[in-house]
């Protein structure tokens, strides 16, 4: 596979895609507070006392990394099955999901003792940006 075969502005798009989704997904309207009690945060304030530019620059490199290895992967579907598009790209997208991504996070979940409840919502914001990246890649070829 040649590296210069990845849509590097959807790779970009993909990304901030990604923040966007997970600023909305960790809204204090929708599940951050119910994430952060899960994560037993309970009264700590966000971010107190951490180097948020480093928690944030290896968020979005973590992102890149994310919407590249999808990319490679629709490559290889492509040059499999012929082609790809937005629902092909989102169908692999929910599977890197469903056999990768989630039963990773579950198990990391479990053993640090976080309830279900945790997992359902970090898993649900990483199922949603699976889906636009694969859409995304999928359509931008």
């Amino acid at each position: 596979m040649n590296i210069f075969s990845i849509n590097w502005l959807a790779v970009v798009v993909g990304v901030v895609l990604s923040m966007m989704s997970g600023g909305l997904w960790y809204n204090p309207k929708t599940f951050f507070p119910a994430w952060w009690k899960g994560i037993g945060k309970g009264d700590e304030t966000p971010g107190g006392g951490k180097n948020m530019g480093l928690v944030w620059g290896l968020t979005i490199l973590t992102s890149v990394f994310q919407v590249v290895g999808l990319a490679v992967i629709l490559n290889v579907v492509a040059k499999a099955f012929g082609g790809v598009n937005i629902a092909t790209g989102a169908l692999t997208g929910s599977l890197v999901w469903l056999f990768i991504i989630a039963p990773t996070n579950l198990t990391n979940k479990l053993f640090a003792g976080f309830p279900f409840k945790v997992w359902f919502i970090e898993a649900g914001n990483h199922l949603l940006n699976f889906v636009l990246f694969g859409a995304l890649l999928g359509l931008w070829r």
